[in-house]
């Protein structure tokens, strides 16, 4: 390697040196340790190992195509030193600052959905619900009142007609008195338990 060569592949390295106490650093904000299981912290520092050796490397081969000497490893030391000596407070406070400015800005969002788009449909579903069920009521209140008006028609067209089968049946002989209650009683019978249980909904219906 020429010696601008060597001297870029220094700087890289502090600088890559310095990265990694960054991403350390980050990585142990989120990770939080004590809440998690052993594994789980296990196969993430592994899969963070990696991933920064894998970076390094690849900063590494961009700079001298992948050639490794000592004085490598060296200053990626005095970049993880002076990170940890001059930037180390710095960065964590820049580091909180901008999680709980995403936090706020996350909250921000949350109010803001909540307000213009959540609470506004979850009225206007209410009260569609409210109208097609008003509406719903009406109707059957409608039906009921022309059932029952119906009814009382009914009932005021027919009862001449009874009187006159009443007046009717009186003059009638006692041999035919019995045979009409006879074909009545029968016919009560087939007929009564339908007509009771038809007369039990309406009356169920029109109550509600």
């Amino acid at each position: 390697m020429t010696l601008s060569v060597q001297f870029y592949t220094m700087l890289a390295m502090v600088g890559m040196g310095s990265v990694f106490g960054a991403t350390l650093d980050t990585y142990n904000r989120f990770l939080n340790r004590k809440s998690r299981k052993r594994w789980l912290v296990f196969l993430n520092d592994v899969l963070f190992w990696i991933l920064q050796a894998l970076f390094i490397f690849y900063i590494l081969f961009s700079v001298n195509f992948g050639e490794v000497r000592f004085y490598i490893f060296i200053a990626l030391l005095c970049g993880f030193a002076g990170y940890q000596a001059l930037l180390k407070a710095l960065y964590l406070k820049l580091l909180e600052k901008i999680i709980q400015g995403c936090i706020s800005f996350y909250k921000f969002l949350v109010r803001l959905v909540t307000n213009l788009v959540y609470s506004p449909l979850k009225w206007l579903v209410m009260l569609l619900i409210s109208l097609i069920i008003g509406i719903g009521k009406g109707g059957w209140a409608v039906i009921g009142f022309f059932i029952k008006a119906i009814f009382a028609i009914l009932k005021i067209v027919f009862t001449p007609f009874l009187w006159v089968v009443k007046i009717i049946s009186s003059l009638l002989p006692k041999n035919i008195k019995k045979f009409v209650e006879k074909l009545y009683n029968k016919l009560a019978g087939y007929l009564f338990p339908f007509v009771k249980v038809i007369n039990t909904k309406l009356k169920k219906w029109l109550k509600r």
